[in-house]
């Protein structure tokens, strides 16, 4: 049997043609895909595809399209082989950390694409993204999909998604993966470096059972909650009490996502650890991450860091913003509230964070 590939279009610039008359970029109807993509029809998969009712731009994703996205992949799971999803490059990083977190022990590829140009332009980057994409999800060996986790394909790279950050608004490279090498590189051969891919299952056996309270592992399952209740604040020279109290006092909060500097650097201002700390004992989880887009926190490297440490700050390790942000989301969401928030965030639940 041919792999049967469902193809989901949620929005954004690859699915848009100029119309003849005004110029102005439209969405198609993606049921006349073969029309625009007749090279579709030498893969050898089946491919069906569906749509967002209202496709958007992807400045328009928030929680409530996370789900709608989530449900349709959950209820077509048995039905395909694999999921492409297309999807605009400004918050794809986003959605494709969600997704990973959403779907736990994934058993098939979920890959995001999308591309720079309109599919119906000349120089057009979204045939050779969607071609390949859709390679990937069709690629099996031993009666099992090769890819059994949620990647973005984007310029001839396959990326963990929850690994990756658009960089670029304007090449065709637009996005990277500072600290985990590409899954595959499609070239003259389509190369999948198997070694690489996410195998599934936690290092810690006792924490894997306390976090899904069931034996592990299981069949795939589908955690679609996320806690919208959380902030990123980025520091930045010049930063005021009146500015960290008033994100660190928002009603409600839940989470924090500290952007530092380097490797977990932050200002020893006695007011500025007094703020955190207060936070920290009122229930707010505060996670550190580096506003660099390469390498990791180390809290305690330097004498700016120390404080954070002492004060039982979270640290992301090399999880980009993106990942971190909906892996709180996710926690918050499901973890009980007796539960070790740290350990849970400090553990790599999908290959998000070099542990």
């Amino acid at each position: 049997m041919k792999p049967k590939i469902l193809l989901i279009y949620t929005g954004g610039t690859i699915g848009m043609i100029k119309d003849p008359e005004t110029g102005a970029l439209r969405s198609f109807d993606f049921t006349k895909l073969l029309y625009h993509i007749p090279e579709l029809k030498h893969l050898d998969c089946e491919i069906e595809t569906t749509s967002f009712e209202e496709p958007i731009d992807s400045s328009d994703m928030d929680l409530n399209h996370w789900r709608v996205l989530g449900d349709i992949i959950n209820a077509k799971y048995d039905d395909y082989h694999g999921f492409v999803v297309l999807h605009g490059s400004d918050t794809m990083s986003h959605t494709g950390s969600a997704l990973s977190f959403m779907f736990e022990n994934l058993t098939k590829p979920v890959i995001l694409t999308g591309s720079q140009l309109p599919i119906g332009d000349l120089r057009t980057d979204a045939k050779e993204n969607l071609i390949t994409s859709i390679q990937l999800a069709s690629e099996w060996e031993n009666n099992a999909p090769i890819i059994k986790e949620v990647c973005i394909y984007f310029e001839y790279q396959l990326y963990r998604a929850n690994r990756t950050a658009k960089m670029n608004a304007e090449h065709f490279e637009a996005f990277s993966s500072p600290n985990y090498p590409p899954l595959a590189i499609s070239g003259v051969h389509l190369n999948i470096d198997q070694g690489l891919l996410w195998k599934g299952g936690f290092d810690d056996i006792a924490l894997a059972k306390s976090y899904i309270d069931q034996p592990h592992p299981l069949k795939m399952m589908y955690r679609p909650e996320m806690d919208s209740r959380v902030v990123v604040l980025k520091l930045f020279p010049g930063i005021t009490e009146a500015v960290v109290k008033a994100i660190c006092t928002v009603k409600d909060l839940k989470g924090i996502i500290l952007e530092t500097y380097g490797s977990g650097n932050a200002p020893t201002s006695p007011w500025f650890i007094a703020v955190l700390r207060e936070a920290l004992l009122s229930g707010i989880k505060i996670v550190n991450v580096t506003q660099c887009r390469g390498g990791a926190v180390d809290m305690g490297k330097y004498e700016t860091s120390v404080a954070l440490k002492k004060i039982g700050m979270v640290s992301g390790f090399d999880i980009t913003t993106e990942a971190a942000l909906s892996k709180m989301m996710y926690l918050l969401a499901y973890m009980p509230e007796s539960g070790d928030f740290k350990k849970y965030f400090e553990t790599s639940l999908r290959g998000e964070i070099s542990v």
